[in-house]
């Protein structure tokens, strides 16, 4: 969990916690602490971005309701960003591809490819939920097998052990720059912030790639769900 001001991309403050607290107790006294420690306040924010998804339904929506919230008590527009371009960021000295990979239970991983060159990053792939051996056999084609590769995310050792039993030659990120966190949410958040591609608190959505768990079992037992 983390919280940051950013300034076209450029961190001015940021706090950041792994602690194993969760992120209903934490996130509003972290912001609240960011912003009086730094001397800044809500209403000098341009916008208020989010990691919107994927990950885990519950830290996606305590996410995406914090957002909503500081945005409509401020007046300001909001900005959801993807989880795995976030995180893609942590390695901007990295030359090749960069890996998202989160750990999405059921033998899959939430994953996104990119290739990062000279410090621009550039997205291969959508966000999607797969398997390692999916993975594994689109990163043995052609061009990318040649290509250092190097893997970020909470799912990164899963995703590191698996390639490397494939014989496909990578690294994980270091311990530092292994998890997301807000900075490159920021970063991610510069682009459309500047041009305007913005959304209102009520039309801020999370991204979830799949069904819960319950939503899967009421579907099993033939009863009707409703993906928010």
């Amino acid at each position: 969990m983390s919280a940051a001001v950013t300034e076209e991309g450029v961190p001015l403050a940021c706090g950041y916690q792994n602690t194993g607290m969760t992120h209903s107790r934490t996130l509003m006294p972290l912001v609240d602490g960011l912003l009086r420690n730094s001397g800044m306040t809500l209403a000098e924010m341009d916008a208020v971005a989010v990691a919107a998804g994927p990950g885990s339904f519950t830290g996606i929506r305590i996410g995406i309701a914090a957002a909503k919230g500081l945005a409509w008590a401020a007046d300001k527009p909001c900005c959801g960003v993807s989880t795995l371009d976030a995180m893609a960021r942590n390695v901007p000295l990295f030359e090749g591809l960069v890996i998202g990979a989160m750990d999405a239970r059921r033998q899959q991983i939430y994953n996104a490819v990119f290739e990062q060159h000279a410090g621009v990053l550039r997205r291969l792939t959508p966000d999607r939920a797969i398997g390692l051996e999916e993975l594994a056999a689109e990163l043995k084609h052609e061009k990318k097998a040649e290509m250092p590769k190097i893997i970020v995310g909470d799912g990164a050792h899963l995703c590191y052990t698996f390639l490397l039993e494939q014989e496909i030659s990578c690294q994980m990120a270091p311990p530092a720059a292994l998890m997301q966190n807000a900075v490159g949410v920021g970063q991610a958040a510069a682009v459309p912030a500047r041009e305007g591609r913005l959304v209102t608190a009520q039309q801020l959505l999370p991204v979830y790639l799949r069904m819960s768990q319950a939503e899967r079992e009421k579907l099993a037992r033939g009863e009707k769900t409703v993906i928010e």
